[in-house]
């Protein structure tokens, strides 16, 4: 009250205070915060949109623009108390938007006597003077009146509904009453599917190409062939496995030639494409609403410092080393239980001890039957550290005490990013790129801790488990998001409903209706963000292992644009509107992401799938000296790519085992490149290994080089900001300063308009009294001539 804010006290059930900001008290906020406000529409001339000619069927991908009208543009400036003569101020009460009124009313603080210290109204909810702060919204969402619907009935019916899922966003109306922060949020998600549509097309029709390449796939012909994947008797994967025959992985080979194919690694090569296109695109389109929404020149000094910051408060922080060791700790847990399970499913398999499942035997492998349940449990272990890594971020974060929330946003995004970063991509980088590749051979297999052998892939290799960990990952984790997004909601606000209001109580006021509904985080959109961030992260990181990870994507987040607005409009207190030029700290993560993908899918087509080793089969060993064919052929390259074990030659006791092997065995296969028994340099790598990891090494050096400079060239090439742009920039602000010195100019005439005027009439005055007098004194001398 002291700083002329009005208070307004409901006394019912529970007290609410109204807080009202007078014109004097906003012109001044306005001007500590240097918003920018219209002093004169602007009649300038937009260039023309290259989609005019289409209008007639582009219209039906925009909200209706008879309900949705499109804004005026304004010239602007940052608002000055002592000049208001200067703006365009028709209507007082409509000159500040309610959105700059709630921001202007939560930067409010107030100075404790005792302690000298400056609090905010965060301070007060902690200390349990408020139970809650929040900006009101407007009338009820599905109220409308004929005259003029609110704006947030307009948000409901023509962007919330999911009858709308095919239209562009009301981006402008989105920003009018929610802010920048909101507006530039769904302007990136929106963009981002948009963009997701193109990698979707290009990934489903690899995914149809794999499909129709299965038919010719020779290797995969080999494995299910019954005289040749059905007379090779591969060794034991495990200690206590048996051994088993090649063509029992007939289903799964099949499976693997869908995305094991020359489509994965055109497709890889797109998407590391199509991540710098997206990202150059999306700065050019910030740039735009940077100039739209008056942006462009938003300083950090515009920004309060936050009342914890001028309060100095300490909290105490958790070791951040204890984060890192709890991951490391449920990743060795993950991989010793993928060794229990295999081994516990090999033994039940082969000994047919598991009944039940007979009617499905035939199509549970161990193999798979490990990669599925070790990935529903990674997920249900990643959603479970979650809870435990925010805090840890948030602990270390207000350790810090950045000054402005745009610092404090910043800083806790990349803390929170690196875990999750390692939480949900630890499992995928393992079975990319750990799994299967220090095994040893039969006879002296590599163990962890001299106890655990270390996990095999299946002879078709890791792929398709990769695979699988990533469907099960992105579809686990876009379930339980929209569980938690509508259903947590909704059963939240319907009982709190239930439980506060009586049944004789008619109407509920406007304040009382929006305490009813859920409170947005204080973190506001960053759980958002992160949630896309992360699912961008799958999208792009091991996308060569799965094509149809931007098909998923795509239709998760046409369903995610309009659950965020349902539960915006609908569901969630009206958040208090924020300034914001960018999407912050996002925009490098992304762009660090782009370039791991890069490394990281030329990586998983080198070493996981078995591209590269079939590639150098065809071209070097299918053919003399190393094969009796004359012609480049596929034929004998399962045989080619599985060594040779004497079973006599095993160091421990295979007793139990050899009574599960057939008749007259001796040998063993197994996958790997190694000299045979017998050969002065047995169970060593051969020449055909050194051949392939030399292929493997070029093509990741070759890929990356030619990946890289096109990502380069295309940077440089694609401005970040529009020419036309920065064109319209430069002519506003030449054009505000000579509106505002113009009207300086009116204004300081004006006000000396008076002035010059008595001025005048009192030297008009003066004159004509000293020619009065001049007149007296000549008359005499007149006379007497």
């Amino acid at each position: 009250m002291k700083m002329g804010l009005e208070l307004e006290v409901v006394n019912d059930k529970l007290m609410f205070v109204k807080v009202h900001l007078p014109w004097d008290v906003l012109c001044t906020y306005a001007e500590v915060l240097h918003i920018k406000l219209p002093i004169r529409p602007n009649d300038i001339t937009p260039r023309p949109s290259m989609w005019r000619f289409f209008t007639c069927i582009t219209k039906h991908f925009y909200p209706d623009e008879k309900l949705i009208q499109k804004e005026v543009e304004y010239f602007t400036a940052p608002f000055e108390k002592n000049r208001q003569d200067c703006f365009y101020i028709n209507d007082k009460d409509l000159f500040f938007t309610p959105a700059m009124r709630s921001r202007m009313v939560s930067i409010c603080t107030f100075l404790d006597q005792d302690l000298g210290l400056i609090f905010g109204i965060t301070k007060l909810l902690n200390t349990g003077v408020y139970k809650a702060a929040y900006p009101l919204h407007d009338f009820n969402v599905k109220s409308k009146e004929e005259a003029y619907p609110s704006e947030r009935y307009l948000l409901y019916n023509e962007w919330a509904n999911p009858k709308n899922f095919y239209k562009m966003q009301p981006l402008d109306l989105i920003r009018k009453y929610y802010g920048e922060k909101v507006g530039i949020y769904f302007a990136w998600l929106g963009f981002y599917t948009m963009m997701l549509a193109v990698a979707a097309v290009v990934g489903l029709g690899c995914f149809i190409y794999g499909l129709k390449s299965q038919e010719t796939s020779t290797w995969s012909k080999e494995v299910c062939d019954p005289n040749i994947g059905g007379k090779i008797v591969m060794c034991p994967q495990c200690d206590l496995c048996k051994y088993w025959i090649l063509n029992s992985t007939c289903e799964t080979s099949q499976k693997l030639s869908i995305f094991d194919n020359f489509g994965t690694l055109v497709f890889a090569v797109f998407m590391s494409i199509w991540v710098t296109l997206f990202l150059e695109f999306w700065k050019r389109y910030q740039a735009e609403l940077e100039y739209e929404w008056d942006t462009v020149e938003f300083l950090e000094q515009e920004e309060p410092p936050r009342p914890e910051y001028e309060a100095r408060c300490i909290y105490e922080r958790k070791n951040p080393v204890t984060g890192i060791f709890l991951i490391l700790a449920s990743i060795v847990a993950i991989i010793v239980y993928r060794l229990a399970v295999f081994i516990t499913f090999s033994y039940q398999l082969r000994n047919n001890n598991l009944k039940n499942l007979e009617p499905i035997k035939e199509y549970v492998t161990p193999q798979m039957a490990t990669s599925v349940t070790a990935s529903l449990i990674s997920f249900v272990v990643i959603m479970i550290l979650n809870i435990l890594y925010e805090r840890v971020a948030i602990w270390i974060t207000n350790f810090e005490l950045p000054r402005t929330r745009t610092d404090y946003e910043n800083s806790l995004t990349m803390k929170m990013f690196l875990f999750q970063f390692v939480n949900y991509y630890s499992s995928c980088f393992y079975i990319a790129f750990v799994k299967g590749k220090i095994v040893g051979y039969p006879g002296k297999p590599v163990k962890l801790l001299g106890e655990y052998r270390s996990e095999e892939c299946d002879p078709g290799g890791c792929l398709i488990e990769l695979t699988t960990q990533l469907a099960i990952i992105m579809g686990g984790k876009a379930i339980w998001n929209n569980i938690q997004e509508v259903l947590l909601p909704w059963a939240k606000n319907w009982l709190f409903r239930r439980c506060s209001s009586s049944v004789t109580e008619k109407v509920i006021p406007r304040w009382e209706q929006d305490y009813q509904l859920q409170p947005i985080s204080q973190l506001g959109l960053f759980y958002e963000y992160l949630e896309m961030v992360i699912q961008f992260g799958f999208v792009t990181l091991f996308v060569a292992s799965f094509p149809l990870a931007p098909v998923l994507a795509l239709i998760n987040n046409l369903f995610e644009i309009r659950v965020d607005a349902w539960k915006f409009t609908t569901q969630s207190r009206r958040i208090v509107p924020q300034k914001a030029q960018d999407i912050g700290a996002w925009q490098p993560i992304l762009q660090g992401i782009a370039i791991l993908a890069v490394a990281t899918n030329a990586m998983i087509i080198a070493f996981t799938s078995d591209m590269i080793p079939r590639l150098v089969y065809y071209w070097s060993f299918s053919v003399f000296p190393y094969s009796d064919n004359t012609e480049h052929t596929m034929q004998g390259y399962i045989n080619s790519s599985l060594s040779v074990f004497n079973i006599s030659d095993s160091p421990f006791d295979l007793t139990d085992i050899a009574m599960s092997a057939p008749s007259n065995l001796t040998t063993c296969r197994y996958r790997d490149f190694r000299y045979p028994p017998g050969h002065p340099w047995q169970y060593e790598h051969n020449i055909q290994y050194w051949h392939v990891l030399g292929a493997k090494l070029a093509f990741i050096i070759v890929v990356e080089h030619i990946v890289y400079l096109t990502k380069f060239i295309l940077s440089y090439v694609i401005p970040d900001v529009p020419y036309a742009v920065k064109e319209r920039i430069k002519r506003e602000k030449y054009l505000t300063h000579v509106i505002l010195h113009e009207t300086s100019l009116k204004l300081v005439t004006r006000r000396l308009k008076p002035l010059i005027d008595d001025k005048i009439s009192h030297d008009a005055t003066n004159f004509n009294k000293e020619e009065i007098e001049m007149k007296a004194t000549l008359t005499p001398i007149e006379e007497n001539n």
